[in-house]
């Protein structure tokens, strides 16, 4: 039987504003079931890297708060420390980031939680016996929740094809040691010939992986992490991935970390993807470019594989906006990421994570 993947579009009314309608939507979507009374509920979403702008606004996550205050439930808004070096690393930039992009107390109306603790070690060990991990590392506060809310910005990734609910659980509430074992095996390669001997990635490199020789950027393969923080902080595009089978890998790794935050969690968990300024980058970076499609509203369901496979359709049934980045794939039907990623294969994260039990990807839409 198909997984329900509840819809609204962003028309609106003056009997029927935004959060009304978005109201109708989890009542539809069975939201009210997973909140028990005194339960301390995870709200995980991405509070945006400083200078990002496409991220979730916080007044929307404020409604949600209210809903959980409203079922007797306890809410806080959390998020996991990144592996690359920028303005969400530690706790103490991770929070001062969140509240300057508009998540203070006084707006979203939770408290907010840094997962993984000040330095991004504060993390259990969680059996899942799949193929690839014995078991995975995730951010405390994420796993004692008793509830648990994806908030997800639905947009391109640059490993995954997109990042939608599996990415924003998966790599979203592992601890650093966790996003480490996520990456280990991708290791940049470096254009020469682009490369302006800036400095930029020696200077944000985690690992201290690479050197200037000769005013060009050398990296050592032995140190490198694969956190990707070279490859997004360089001005003349002179990093990238080796397209190979480590990204196929990368996304089952993401898959499996999922199966480690649902655990035990199944019954009391709810999927939110806000499919709205869909950005050919992650919310990891400084800045927001101009979405690949228009604004398409937000889906609402308890089936994590079943609302990125509806969100990615939508998007890609879409004609692309005429000032994005993308130079092909453009027209309804193409596949808008593809576009952007002409060597990723985001189905991968889709098809194994229905492989590992996550969910389906066989859906019904159902518009309210």
């Amino acid at each position: 039987m198909p997984s329900k993947v509840f819809a609204m579009d962003l028309r609106t009314s003056l009997q029927e504003n935004l959060y009304v309608k978005l109201d109708r939507l989890l009542d539809v979507a069975g939201f009210d079931e997973i909140v028990k009374e005194r339960h301390l509920i995870a709200i995980k979403l991405h509070f945006g890297e400083k200078g990002n702008t496409a991220y979730i606004p916080p007044t929307h996550l404020r409604h949600l708060v209210n809903r959980v205050y409203n079922l007797g439930g306890k809410p806080f808004l959390t998020d996991t420390n990144t592996l690359y070096v920028g303005t969400r690393t530690n706790s103490v930039d991770h929070l001062t980031t969140a509240i300057e992009n508009g998540f203070a107390y006084a707006v979203a109306g939770a408290p907010l939680t840094i997962a993984d603790g000040l330095r991004g070690n504060s993390e259990v060990a969680v059996p899942v016996n799949l193929p690839i991990y014995e078991e995975v590392y995730l951010g405390s506060d994420v796993v004692q929740a008793d509830g648990l809310i994806s908030a997800a910005h639905f947009k391109g990734h640059e490993l995954a094809g997109f990042g939608g609910t599996i990415k924003n659980l998966g790599m979203g509430c592992a601890s650093r040691k966790g996003k480490l074992a996520q990456h280990c095996e991708i290791s940049p390669e470096f254009d020469s010939k682009k490369c302006i001997g800036c400095g930029e990635c020696v200077a944000h490199c985690p690992a201290d992986a690479i050197e200037l020789r000769k005013k060009k950027a050398k990296m050592d393969a032995e140190k490198c992490i694969g956190c990707g923080e070279c490859i997004a902080v360089c001005p003349e595009e002179a990093v990238s991935i080796p397209w190979d089978s480590d990204t196929a890998r990368f996304q089952k790794k993401m898959a499996e970390y999922t199966v480690g935050v649902l655990k035990d969690k199944e019954d009391r968990a709810f999927y939110l993807n806000f499919v709205t300024k869909v950005t050919p980058q992650c919310d990891c970076y400084g800045f927001s470019d101009v979405p690949l499609v228009k604004d398409l509203g937000i889906l609402a369901s308890r089936d994590p594989v079943a609302i990125d496979q509806a969100a990615v359709d939508l998007v890609n049934a879409q004609p692309a906006l005429a000032d994005c980045c993308l130079e092909t794939n453009r027209g309804p039907g193409e596949d808008k990421f593809r576009g952007v990623y002409p060597h990723i294969d985001w189905s991968i994260q889709l098809g194994y994570a229905e492989e590992v039990g996550l969910g389906s990807r066989d859906y019904e839409l159902i518009y309210v």
